[in-house]
């Protein structure tokens, strides 16, 4: 079974959806027989690398609501991402753009650290603070995963892997994707948005029944529940 998951790394909810989606893996008795791939996916592909707000400043101006309103909301995910084990310091995140972060990861895909790559990403964005634009922050997250941390450096400071972020981005733009995160199994089923664990599990269970095929992508959201993602023009709670 392979599992495809475009995703950014300043998207609070994709971290969140990981982790339900490992939880759920955990359980599953094929788990062993599971592939996961990390697609990149851009939130704001025009994003600055120096922006000169704070994370609640940012929500606030996009958003046109005040900067406690901005908090409110972020405290608020914040308790999601306590509930999987996550710690989110939103007041001293730095909001930053994200290409050189998903290139990166491609390059530690290469090099078979990609699950490794992705995680360090978001813990250094949402936990540690990191700047994750800046070139030697970023070798040196590499580094940490034992990568070679020349190499990294190499590859950041040209262009390479930026053909491969980019067509993730365009395979996305054509199944339809529009907010992350998203899962797509077996090239078949599409779960959008951070869902609970349990909906993950009955997936994983429904697909490892079904035969293996390419068909249109098939929406298996569970009814009734709230469907958490972030799109270009931010992070949505919704419910129905």
């Amino acid at each position: 079974m392979k599992i495809e998951v475009w995703s950014d790394y300043v998207c609070p909810f994709c971290y969140i959806g990981k982790r339900r989606l490992e939880e759920a893996l955990s359980q599953f008795p094929e788990k062993d027989k599971v592939e996961v791939v990390f697609r990149s996916f851009e939130l704001d592909p025009n994003s600055k690398k120096d922006i000169n707000l704070n994370i609640h400043e940012v929500l606030a101006k996009k958003y046109g609501m005040s900067v406690e309103q901005a908090k409110q909301m972020n405290e608020n995910v914040g308790k999601q991402a306590e509930e999987v084990g996550l710690t989110y310091h939103f007041d001293t995140m730095v909001p930053t753009n994200t290409f050189d972060a998903h290139r990166l990861a491609k390059y530690a895909e290469d090099n078979g650290k990609s699950a490794e790559m992705s995680e360090r990403l978001l813990k250094a964005y949402f936990t540690d603070s990191k700047k994750i634009s800046d070139s030697e922050t970023l070798a040196d997250l590499a580094a940490e995963i034992g990568l070679n941390r020349e190499d990294a450096i190499s590859v950041l400071k040209g262009s390479d892997y930026s053909d491969s972020v980019r067509s993730d981005e365009e395979e996305a733009r054509q199944i339809g994707v529009s907010g992350v995160p998203f899962f797509v199994i077996n090239e078949k089923y599409a779960i959008s948005g951070a869902q609970p664990t349990e909906a993950f599990s009955n997936a994983l269970n429904m697909v490892w029944e079904e035969e293996k095929g390419k068909t249109p992508l098939k929406m298996i959201n569970p009814k009734e529940s709230k469907s958490e993602y972030c799109t270009d023009e931010g992070c949505v709670i919704t419910e129905d």
